[in-house]
């Protein structure tokens, strides 16, 4: 079998290195259900397709993200497909000014994480995605206005996500000063950071290109249903 960069496929890669937060086996898995919507085949044999769809159950849709032309399983159909890009920090990510009013965000804040993602919609976030890494926020008046955290991970990279801000406070440079500050510390760990944007969202593509990010390579997303 051949080896596949882990960045090529990044949702094996992760659900691999975190097999608590997995369900599957060894020619497919997804995150539990509770933790996020994507899944991921170990290649794109027919058998490992087959084992993706039997991960999902009628009605039910996950999210595909890698490198490679997403086929569609047996069974399943392609609800979405979109182009998105990976970017890789090709600098070291300094904290931007403001950091001292960054707050870390758990179990305690789960709420108000859900809630503020349903409205400013990051990407897909549930009831326990905060588990998959450290996260941390902005706080106005003691509520939950901005934040942003790690997500997928594999030996060696971790992935920038969940960033969101809350639509009266945003152009206030919090997705910036979050972004910096997860980075920085991903880095301080020994990780490469990266992350995935939309190939339409230029303005955030800009954005982490200002604090040293650089395309890697384009990325294919599905939602895929039974």
């Amino acid at each position: 079998m051949t080896t596949i960069n882990p960045f090529d496929r990044p949702v094996w890669a992760s659900l691999t290195f975190a097999p608590d937060l997995a369900e599957g086996g060894g020619l497919a898995k997804r995150y539990r259900r509770d933790v996020n919507l994507f899944a991921s085949a170990r290649d794109d044999e027919g058998a490992s397709l087959a084992a993706v769809a039997d991960l999902v159950t009628e009605g039910e849709s996950v999210f595909v993200l890698q490198a490679q032309p997403i086929p569609v399983p047996k069974g399943m159909q392609a609800l979405r497909r979109a182009q998105g890009v990976q970017m890789l920090a090709g600098r070291a990510v300094a904290a931007e000014s403001g950091a001292d009013s960054v707050v870390a965000l758990g179990d305690a804040d789960a709420a108000e994480m859900l809630a503020l993602a349903r409205l400013a919609e990051p990407g897909p976030f549930l009831a326990r995605t905060h588990t998959m890494g450290r996260f941390v926020g902005i706080r106005s008046d003691g509520v939950l206005v901005a934040m942003a955290g790690e997500r997928m991970r594999f030996e060696g990279g971790t992935e920038v996500s969940g960033v969101c801000v809350h639509p009266d406070f945003r152009g206030r440079g919090f997705a910036r000063r979050l972004s910096s500050v997860v980075a920085h510390a991903i880095q301080q760990r020994g990780d490469q950071p990266f992350l995935h944007a939309w190939t339409t969202n230029e303005a955030a593509i800009t954005l982490y290109e200002s604090l040293g990010f650089e395309i890697r390579t384009e990325m294919q997303v599905a939602v895929l249903g039974r």
